[in-house]
């Protein structure tokens, strides 16, 4: 999860003296909790070439999602990543598939540099584990994790809290669009694909904001049976 892993590395290199910009177009409400999400800006400087860029948990150069020219144009760039799709699109490229969240793969890039970890480090990257392993559930979790996961507990990282706030509470609009999807989903193939969707009329309706979309298609798939969960939205003139 690019919120905690980006906010992890933001501290890290405060923490040695650099001068950073943390650059997010739109943060989900469910992560306004992270410790110095306040500092996230929406665009990078303007006409400014960065020393360095750090891409996390992006398999290739459009999931910056039009903000590339900070990267592209940075003198060294660096990808820090978990994906096995990951394109190497970096001058340097720290990418580990076996490994079950872009977090887990950056604290170990910290641990290497010497960089002691601190509640805030430790917050941002736990979050970043839990989400993308949805609380400890998937397959790729490995004792790795829950090793890290100690030795951040000891730093006073809070697991419990992380979890209620990023896996069990839910935005009001988050309620709306799963009930809607629950009602309007269907099954093919005897039960081993589970279809569902919104519409803009939907997002409308409900005020949806960034993150109210997090965890719809998890719903289909967490159906007995169900191999395949097929979640479809509406975005302006496409699908």
């Amino acid at each position: 999860m690019r919120y905690g892993s980006s906010l992890a590395m933001y501290h890290s290199l405060k923490k040695l003296g650099k001068n950073v910009d943390i650059v997010i177009p739109s943060l989900p409400k469910t992560f306004k909790f992270l410790p110095g999400a306040e500092e996230i800006k929406e665009e990078g400087k303007k006409d400014f070439t960065y020393d360095l860029g750090i891409a996390l948990d992006c398999t290739d150069i459009k999931r910056l999602k039009g903000f590339e020219e900070y990267y592209e144009n940075a003198k060294v760039k660096i990808s820090i990543d978990h994906h096995g799709t990951n394109t190497m699109f970096a001058d340097y490229n720290f990418v580990e598939p076996t490994a079950p969240a872009c977090a887990q793969v950056l604290l170990i890039v910290l641990d290497n540099m010497g960089i002691s970890l601190d509640k805030k480090i430790g917050t941002c990257a736990l979050t970043g584990i839990i989400t993308d392993t949805g609380g400890f559930r998937y397959e790729g979790v490995t004792a790795g994790t829950f090793e890290i996961t100690a030795k951040l507990l000891e730093i006073g990282v809070n697991v419990s809290e992380i979890c209620k706030k990023t896996l069990q509470c839910k935005t009001k609009a988050n309620f709306e669009l799963t009930k809607t999807i629950i009602n309007r989903m269907e099954f093919f193939e005897e039960g081993k694909i589970a279809f569902t969707y919104i519409t803009k009329e939907d997002e409308k309706k409900f005020k949806v904001e960034p993150g109210d979309h997090e965890g719809l298609v998890e719903i289909g798939r967490d159906i007995e049976n169900v191999e395949v969960s097929i979640f479809l939205r509406e975005i302006e003139d496409r699908i």
